[in-house]
């Protein structure tokens, strides 16, 4: 007579992170400081209206508005969260 003894899978002990959650995590971080820099710019640019400083660097055109810079600076930080939340999905070690 031969017994036969199943075992079932126990519970995993890691997830593997997905490839698109990692790229997502790092395109995040890097958007934090594109969004730091565009607010920069948009700064200089008030303070260049305020004769604070002198002339900015982009004197005419499109980007030569400190609306556009902080629109920017909202625009990239926004984008930099959404990615890092995402790329944080179904991570149970970090809090």
């Amino acid at each position: 007579m031969v017994i036969r003894i199943r075992f079932g899978r126990g519970p995993q002990v890691a997830k593997k992170r997905r490839r698109k959650q990692r790229v997502a995590s790092g395109l995040g971080a890097l958007l934090t400081p594109a969004a730091a820099m565009a607010l920069g710019l948009a700064l200089w640019r008030i303070a260049a209206d305020l004769n604070w400083t002198n002339s900015f660097a982009i004197p005419s055109g499109l980007f030569s508005h400190w609306q556009v810079w902080l629109g920017a600076a909202i625009l990239l930080e926004l984008g930099s969260r959404k990615l890092s939340r995402y790329g944080k999905k179904g991570d149970t070690a970090t809090p």
